[in-house]
Order: structure tokens, then sequence, then C-alpha cells
């Protein structure tokens, strides 16, 4: 499965997963909107005002947002959070609704806002039983991102050292103990998400899991 290469492609895979995203989050009740996510710092809802966040920005004020914290990315993303948290949870879908084609973003090419949708859609989903099978192109795309760079989340020094290898597809990165998996749950491994080493195998994963457990999960954004 060929990964996905051109801007173009890459913002239709955004605007398909927000998509999806929503509308699997009209269905859930008030009392889900307040569950934890996996991003541990925020619930449900504040996750899906961050994506609102995220593609209401672009480059020239963001970086004045991140000059106006003084560089503290979690200040940063809490600020630009309240702004697009609702005064109900459906105030926040309908607020995400509205940016859902948006190709707004911050610095950074358009594969890591596109890993940008995966990521906190598997913080939102996973929590809430929820369960979408993201398209393995789309998938292979955001993990072949992420092993190349170390850019929004620290997936470099995440599996510095370790061989990773999918089950379901062509991805593979690395010299060292293997890890294998999904390519998603590889993708969200990267990401630091700890859960998803659960359902990875092989003599890579409890060192992939320390740092997992030892990743703040901030982000740049």
């Amino acid at each position: 499965m060929p990964a996905i290469k051109s801007a173009k492609q890459l913002w239709a895979a955004a605007h398909v997963e927000r998509a999806a995203l929503a509308a699997d989050l009209a269905l859930i009740d008030d009392e889900q909107w307040s569950c934890p996510s996996l991003c541990e710092q925020w619930n449900v809802e504040q996750v899906l005002a961050h994506l609102t966040a995220a593609a209401s920005i672009g480059p020239i004020r963001w970086l004045g947002s991140v000059f106006g914290a003084k560089f503290n990315f979690d200040l940063h993303n809490d600020r630009r959070l309240m702004e697009h948290l609702g005064p109900t949870p459906a105030d926040t879908l309908r607020r995400f609704g509205d940016v859902v084609t948006s190709t707004t973003s911050p610095l950074g090419p358009a594969v890591a806002w596109l890993g940008e949708v995966v990521v906190h859609s598997g913080d939102i989903r996973r929590p809430l039983g929820l369960v979408r099978a993201i398209p393995l192109d789309v998938a292979t795309t955001v993990a072949n991102f992420y092993a190349e760079k170390g850019f929004t989340v620290d997936s470099k020094a995440a599996i510095h050292g370790l061989r990773l290898e999918a089950t379901d597809g062509p991805f593979e990165t690395g010299t060292g103990p293997l890890a294998t998996g999904t390519t998603i749950a590889l993708t969200m491994a990267m990401a630091g998400r700890g859960a998803y080493c659960q359902e990875l195998s092989g003599p890579g994963v409890p060192l992939l899991l320390q740092r997992c457990s030892a990743s703040s999960q901030g982000e740049a954004t």
C-alpha cells in the first residue's frame, strides 16, 4: 500500500478523518465528553477543541502565540484550546465541524497535520470504546513521517535503537530489538501513546513502552 505524497491528497485524508471523528462524537452522551483522553492533560472535549485550534491558526498567529507564551507550549496549547472550547459539548463539536475541510495549519508539512488528526482521534476514541479502521495508506504515511521526523511528537527518540515492522502493511524502520503490530498501533506508540503497546509484540516492546511512559505527550501545536 503506497504512502500518500501530494499535499492535496494529504489534506483530503485529513478532511475524511475529521469528518469521521465528528460523526462518531455526534453519538456520545454528555458524560462521555468529560472522559479522560489518552492525551493525559485533557479530556475528550478538550482534545477536540485542540484539534479545532490546530485547524484554525496559521503560521503568523501561531508564532505570535508561542512568543506570547514564552515558548511554553503547554501554555500556548491551553490558551488556543480555550478559544475553541464551547459553552457546551454540542458547541465544541459544532466548532470542530466548521473546520473539517480547513487547510489552515501552523508551521510544518501537511503530513504533520494529518498525523495530528490521526493521533488525537485515537486519543479520543480509545477511552470511549469507539473503533475506526484508519485506512492503511493514511496510517502508513503518518508512520513513515514519524519514523523520519520528530516533529510535534518525539517519535524519533521513542524508536531509537529499535526495529519496527507492521503486520498489516509495508511499514518498517530501524534496527535493534523488534516490535511488531498493526501500522496504526505502531504509529500511536511512536506518538507516545503507551496504551497501544498492548497491541504490539516482540522484544522491543518493553523499551518502547518505557519511553511512552516517560513521555509527557506534549506537542508543539
